[in-house]
């Protein structure tokens, strides 16, 4: 049952979005706020519909956005939004042509989803742009200037505290159920997460389900080598030449079966939005050359200066650190091994794995609080774009965690030529790491949100006695606003990355890696899909077309893996017996194959296309479609 409110015009509207703004913001700027959201848009307004959140003892100025059907389908053809046509093609809506669409009988809630709703009442408020006000009222030192968003000068300056979109209690029961409540073998609903949760979200689950499928063929053949071969490393050259072919074939997989599903859910062919400034770019006004708005501008090589002579030497400190921290692990690892040799007992057999686990827990402190010094460096470096703020935060935090996760692997396994530690070390590192990920992602923060829902409940059981299990709107709407807030799939992401690591470097050295990443993703997609409808908000939707940067980051360590399976190959005392005079020899050999795989790899990637050939058809004939069309009216 969709609930609905009244607005000051007396219309009803379905609240989408709640708006929350400090309890002490002073009366003119509520005002303003509102009469400029309310606003027709040939005044500048958004013409969206705004409700006061009534009996609302914790904070009296949360407020409730909605839409009337004809502003919610003007603003569908606004954000370019695609859906299905009569032919069975994805185009883009226009309301002049809404009739031809299949899913339009009439009514918007039917052909909209509540999420693509709640993307373009959010969309409307984000281009609520000041016009000639020279601050916000009330506030005179918290400046404004035309054309700038207003939205995001409230949230910078903590005017707003959050605005987020409301969860739909019947709908998230039924995706609940179909997602996680009940243990099954089907694959994830994804056209379902799409339609509640957005296209973003959508496709990390769609490639975390896909990169569990596509270890299994690695899973399968790693325990047979667990089982019969486990002290002959010279057998695992077959591993590793498998390891070669298989990372660079299902990353190429990935990009079709992606283009696939960006197609069917219509985000392939749909034109990316200009990109407005991000909310604490700042800096002196100026005109933007391309749209001619006045806007902050901030030059170039200021922050050129500021990523060059602070964020790379800070990130080699921090590389030299971690160094650092691996040379004491290797100290602990020699103690252990010396107490252990001296006197060999059951429980000195125990301590030669403490130095690996405690190196484990040290690298995930290191990992996330880097990730907030990352953070902090790259909003300091006054990144204009959104995407660009959003490359390099990934590159910072890549780097490291690469470095801090694999570089005692790397040393151990072509340094020191330690098999057998090199296999203890990454089942310790990759067991350590998957229990902490699993209780600090799902567990600890349901633990704090339960307690929090517990105090909440009890407060407003404690003001009237609820005659049925419903909660009112008004709490409703304060729980969800005490939830955490979703941060988005950046470290499900990164997560996954250095899943993929351990994977693709070094599992012919320890073949049960696949198996334990197999049952680790098993268990991810139970615990993101819970905390997705139990511990967070409800994140606005994404219109993503693909896994973004992320690809990038996965191709760049399937060339490292290439690099590394073949130097393994290459140690193997199978390979070695070819060469018995002359190692350089073997270094050449080695080299020059790797290389050829290289080049071959390279050739995989260009001869298997990016996008299916149907699909690829597809969007030619629209695009002639659409030129004709173009052709016709200029006649």
């Amino acid at each position: 049952v969709k609930v609905t409110g009244v607005d000051s015009s007396g219309s009803r509207f379905t609240p989408l979005v709640v708006v929350e703004l400090a309890s002490d913001t002073k009366e003119e700027a509520i005002g303003w706020l509102l009469s400029r959201i309310r606003d027709q848009q040939r005044h500048g307004g958004t013409a969206l519909r705004v409700l006061l959140l009534s009996s609302n003892i914790y904070n009296p100025n949360m407020f409730l956005v909605g839409a009337s059907q004809q502003r919610l389908l003007s603003g569908a053809e606004d954000v370019g939004l695609f859906k299905e046509f009569s032919d069975g093609s994805m185009r883009g809506f226009t309301c002049a042509n809404k009739h031809n669409f299949k899913d339009f009988k009439g009514k918007v809630q039917d052909f909209l989803s509540m999420a693509e709703c709640q993307y373009i009442v959010k969309h409307e408020l984000d281009t609520l742009r000041a016009r000639d006000e020279t601050h916000v009222p009330g506030y005179a030192q918290v400046k404004l200037y035309p054309g700038k968003s207003i939205i995001r000068r409230l949230q910078s300056k903590g005017i707003l505290i959050q605005m987020f979109p409301l969860h739909e209690k019947e709908e998230l029961k039924r995706l609940s159920f179909s997602w996680y409540k009940k243990v099954k073998l089907s694959l994830q609903p994804l056209d379902d997460i799409r339609h509640y949760y957005g296209e973003g979200q959508a496709f990390y689950f769609g490639f975390l389900e896909y990169f569990t499928f596509a270890l299994v063929p690695m899973a399968l053949i790693g325990v047979p080598y667990y089982l019969f071969d486990w002290e002959g490393y010279d057998k695992y050259v077959i591993f590793a030449a498998f390891n070669l072919v298989w990372c660079t074939v299902i990353l190429e997989l990935w990009k079709r079966c992606s283009a696939s599903l960006a197609y069917h859910w219509g985000t392939l062919s749909r034109k990316k939005a200009f990109e407005e400034p991000r909310p604490g770019f700042h800096g002196v006004l100026g005109f933007n050359p391309v749209t001619g708005r006045e806007e902050p501008l901030y030059p170039n090589a200021k922050r050129q200066l500021r990523i060059y002579l602070v964020s790379v030497p800070f990130v080699l400190l921090c590389l030299y650190l971690s160094l650092y921290v691996m040379m004491i692990y290797f100290q602990m690892e020699g103690w252990a091994l010396t107490v252990h040799d001296e006197e060999p007992t059951f429980w000195t057999g125990i301590l030669l794995f403490i130095p690996s686990i405690i190196y484990a827990v040290v690298i995930e402190i290191m990992n996330l609080i880097y990730r907030y010094a990352a953070e902090f460096l790259t909003e300091w470096e006054n990144h204009r774009l959104e995407s660009s703020y959003q490359n390099h935060l990934v590159l910072k935090v890549l780097v490291f965690n690469f470095f801090n996760c694999f570089a005692s692997l790397f040393y151990i396994a072509f340094v020191m030529q330690d098999m057998v530690l090199l296999r203890q070390s990454l089942a310790t590192l990759l067991i350590t790491s998957q229990i902490l990920n699993q209780f600090m992602e799902a567990f600890l923060p349901y633990w704090l949100q339960r307690r929090r829902n517990k105090k909440m409940i009890h407060k407003v059981r404690k003001r009237k006695t609820l005659e049925d299990k419903e909660l009112p709107l008004a709490e409703q709407v304060r729980l969800e606003a005490d939830m955490s807030t979703y941060l988005g799939t950046f470290d499900d992401y990164l997560e996954l990355f250095l899943l993929f690591g351990y994977v693709s470097l070094f599992s012919c050295v320890y073949p049960l890696a696949a198996v334990l990443v197999v049952l680790n993703n098993i268990t991810e997609v139970y615990s993101d899909a819970f905390k997705m409808c139990r511990v967070f908000k409800r994140p606005f939707s994404d219109p993503a077309a693909n896994i973004g940067v992320w690809q990038l980051a996965f191709e760049a360590m399937s060339v490292i893996a290439v690099v590394t399976n073949f130097a393994l190959i290459g140690m193997s005392p199978e390979v070695k017996a070819y060469f018995p005079d002359s190692e350089t020899q073997l270094i050449l050999w080695t080299v020059a194959i790797e290389h050829a795989l290289l080049a071959f790899k390279f050739l995989l990637a260009f001869l298997i296309p990016d996008v299916p050939k149907h699909i690829q058809i597809k969007l030619a004939r629209l695009e002639f479609e659409s030129l004709e069309a173009l052709k016709k009216k200029v006649e």
